[in-house]
């Protein structure tokens, strides 16, 4: 079978050749949208990334050329408009998880590197300056850490901030026993932000969560309060934190993904201007770290991608249905 792979980059052209494999692959470093969508003519599947648009648009001009199956490097599909993909026929797979302890360490990396301003640090010594002005962090153990969504990267976080003697609150509308067993306490989510020292998110980008971080809840937290997400950028409203920076209702910020991060992280900019406003005010803050989508990018994880999106394709070559990783309708 014939799959058109967007959003390329080595080590994904690695991975999917050097696996045994039937099909055939097409590698295009294109994001997949309405101008690129052309580029998958005459391949039965495309297999895309997290910032690729299937929009409506998309998703016509898919069908139109042959597409009958969309297959996610990712767990996260809120960028497939899946009423548009049932109503062309196209069936949607994804990788429902890749390596949950990849993205909670990652986590707990940059909540350690943010609070203890190491980042800063090592840039400092790098240029002959030992002094410790401006790295004052805070102890986490005894501290109140909330962590919002308790999924499985949640409850290893959970475990994780076990050994560091937090108290861990919890929100989410589904509890679970294991986080409860971690010693996680599940609170409504204002209790949640206006009683921790630190906040993490770990849920999926849904309408409901869309902007769950925004002014109102942030105008709730504490004084100083740390922010990290390692999860969906549309979770945080990008503007409500730059306010609440400059008020210092913030004391730490570390992101690893951006609402408006299509088109700029995985890329090389570095000899560009680049002409997001937002994200580049919120790089002046010295209290802000920003990573580029890397929670994920562990050997072992991207195994895991590999092995899924083959049995993926596999799948729906047979013509199995019903397949655990599948999202949507037909």
């Amino acid at each position: 079978m014939k799959v058109a792979v967007f959003s390329t980059k080595p080590h994904d052209r690695k991975s999917l050749t050097e696996a045994a494999s039937e099909h055939e692959f097409v590698f295009f470093e294109n994001r997949l949208r309405p101008e690129t969508a052309s580029l998958a003519d005459g391949c039965r599947a495309v297999c895309v990334f997290v910032n690729d648009e299937l929009d409506a648009a998309t998703l016509r001009q898919l069908a139109a050329g042959g597409v009958e199956l969309v297959t996610l490097r990712c767990a996260g599909f809120n960028n497939v408009d899946l009423a548009a993909a049932a109503e062309h026929g196209i069936r949607v797979m994804r990788v429902p998880e890749y390596s949950p302890h990849a993205v909670a360490e990652y986590c707990l990396a940059l909540l350690l590197a943010a609070n203890r301003h190491i980042h800063k640090a090592y840039s400092r010594v790098r240029e002959g300056n030992f002094e410790l002005k401006g790295l004052l962090g805070f102890d986490l153990h005894g501290k109140t850490v909330g962590v919002v969504g308790t999924g499985r990267i949640g409850r290893i976080f959970c475990r994780l901030l076990r050994g560091f003697g937090c108290r861990i609150l919890a929100y989410d509308p589904y509890p679970h026993q294991e986080a409860i067993e971690l010693g996680a306490r599940y609170v409504p989510l204002g209790q949640l932000l206006s009683e921790s020292h630190v906040i993490t998110l770990h849920c999926p980008l849904t309408p409901e969560t869309h902007h769950l971080i925004d002014d109102a809840a942030l105008a709730r937290c504490r004084d100083g309060v740390l922010l990290v997400n390692t999860s969906r950028g549309g979770l945080v409203d990008t503007e409500a934190v730059i306010r609440h920076l400059k008020s210092r209702k913030i004391g730490g910020l570390a992101l690893d993904v951006y609402e408006e991060e299509s088109g700029i992280f995985f890329e090389n900019l570095s000899d560009e201007v680049i002409d997001d406003d937002v994200l580049m005010r919120l790089m002046t803050f010295p209290n802000v770290l920003v990573t580029s989508h890397q929670a994920f990018f562990t050997a072992e994880a991207l195994a895991n991608i590999t092995r899924v999106t083959l049995g993926n394709l596999d799948a729906f070559s047979r013509g199995d249905a019903g397949n655990a990783t599948e999202v949507g309708s037909r």
